[in-house]
């Protein structure tokens, strides 16, 4: 079995954070566990009384900023205080400011917002422990339907929580792009097939990098009208062709490169098998293949991933994460040469396989 080649990092945003954190003695290091959900309360209810759009890209005066929200006075200073003693303020000579992450992130008029799929997902995974504790006793997600069926999948049937996820699903690929643009060698190859690509936001910053690419974009009909307006917007439109297909049912478009990014997630082990085996069908000889997913570590040791694993499990009936060496496992027996994993923005790894 060929087992992934040596990591690499993308961005130094795309580095592991740290594996694990000290033991627990102390009893407010215990206790503050159990009440780490408060940080998702103070982002909800800045967001709530438009604290950051009152800063947008200036700054104020802790009394300026509290006006200008309506904040009492009791609990205004500990609160914008915690906002920057969690970084999603700055606070300096007794001014605030958005961090930058807020700024490009938390802003609802910019480009990466992705607050309003914040809250729509949070509410979708429930605010109360026993949604968890049914995930963990009967593995089912949230509000599962007898037939699977879960409340994520409606927001395809609204418009406004479409555009939201589609804001936000923007966000990610987006600083993903940006770093596998760089970080693969595209000089080699002409075309590539971006399977589940969504709306193409990929797809169109690599193929604003690399201008001799064409790429197909393989997503839901349904998908199509926003492909359209956004190659036309990113002036790309000659690049890249949309198809609209069930990925599991259709053929996979050949390319050169064949990529799959938060795709695998979403379905058990015999779908990931039979999708990994559909790519090898079609990409080309000496081809490539692109897995990039939010990955678990190899270890299981870092938080974050493994919370975002049981996040998505909440969420979605079949969804669950997976590490490099499981993917590099499944992509062997479909029978690539697995050459790197490679660390990008957005706690995102990816695994690239040749087809000999």
């Amino acid at each position: 079995m060929t087992m992934p080649g040596p990591v690499t990092n993308g961005a130094a945003s795309g580095q592991p954070r740290a594996a694990r954190e000290r033991p627990l003695q102390d009893p407010f290091d215990v206790m503050f566990v159990g009440w780490s959900f408060f940080r998702s309360r103070l982002l909800t209810a800045a967001m709530d009384l438009g604290v950051f759009s009152a800063l947008g890209d200036g700054s104020l005066g802790a009394e300026e900023l509290a006006g200008r929200t309506g904040l009492h006075p009791r609990g205004a200073r500990d609160f914008l205080d915690a906002l920057a003693s969690i970084g999603l303020l700055l606070r300096e000579d007794g001014r605030f400011r958005n961090s930058p992450g807020t700024l490009r992130h938390l802003l609802p008029d910019r480009e990466g917002f992705v607050g309003g799929f914040l809250q729509m997902t949070t509410e979708l995974m429930g605010s109360d422990q026993n949604s968890l504790t049914g995930l963990l006793r009967h593995g089912t997600a949230r509000n599962q339907g007898a037939g699977g069926e879960v409340p994520f999948t409606k927001i395809f049937h609204d418009p406004s929580r479409l555009a939201q996820f589609l804001s936000a699903m923007d966000s990610f690929s987006g600083a993903v792009a940006e770093e596998l643009a760089q970080v693969f060698d595209w000089s080699c190859h002409a075309t590539f097939s971006d399977v589940g690509g969504g709306r193409g936001n990929l797809a169109a910053h690599l193929a604003a990098a690399h201008p001799g690419l064409t790429g197909t974009v393989l997503d839901r009909p349904s998908m199509a009208e926003h492909f359209d307006r956004l190659v036309a917007e990113r002036g790309v439109e000659k690049q890249l062709r949309f198809v609209g297909a069930d990925f599991l049912t259709a053929e996979l478009p050949r390319a050169d490169v064949l990529i799959l990014g938060s795709v695998l997630h979403d379905w058990p082990m015999e779908q990931r098998a039979e999708l990994l085996r559909k790519a090898h069908d079609a990409v080309h000889d000496g081809g490539s293949l692109v897995v990039y997913d939010t990955m678990l570590d190899d270890e299981r040791q870092h938080a974050d991933s493994l919370m975002l694993s049981l996040i998505m499990m909440l969420q979605s009936a079949q969804a669950g994460g997976y590490s490099p060496a499981e993917c590099g496992a499944w992509m062997t027996d479909a029978g690539f040469t697995v050459e790197r994993v490679v660390r990008l923005p957005a706690l995102t790894t990816a695994v690239i396989g040749r087809k000999n």
